[in-house]
């Protein structure tokens, strides 16, 4: 995996993810270690997330892990306080920002159905 891909796939994921409950800005940078080394941030602002492949130097959070460990945060597959807890990631920075990742990852948005008059 490059690190156009890790940043390609965080940002797909990001673009579909329900950030509707992070009422607060915060900008998240990922230093990736390893495979795919490189730094890129994710910043939710207004109900939106945005990744972009540059560093985000007023960044509320810095977290440092490798490729694989950050895809399996974003996918829901690894829950980030867990992670953190078991030292996959680190973490430097507004450890409570921190605590918001987890709304951010692995929640996807939902189609509002149109709902039908009754006759």
């Amino acid at each position: 995996m490059t690190y156009e891909e890790i940043v390609k796939q965080v940002k797909d994921i990001a673009e579909n993810a329900d950030v509707s409950k992070v009422q607060e800005h915060v900008a998240f940078q990922f230093n990736i270690e390893g495979e795919a080394a490189g730094a890129f941030y994710l910043e939710v602002k207004d109900g939106k997330a945005d990744v972009e492949p540059y560093e985000y130097y007023d960044r509320d959070v810095l977290i440092i892990c490798t490729a694989q460990t950050l895809l399996e945060i974003v996918e829901g597959k690894l829950d980030p306080v867990l992670a953190y807890t078991i030292k996959k990631i680190r973490v430097e920075g507004d450890l409570g920002k921190a605590l918001l990742l987890k709304e951010v990852t692995g929640q996807k948005k939902t189609k509002k159905k149109a709902s039908k008059k009754e006759k």
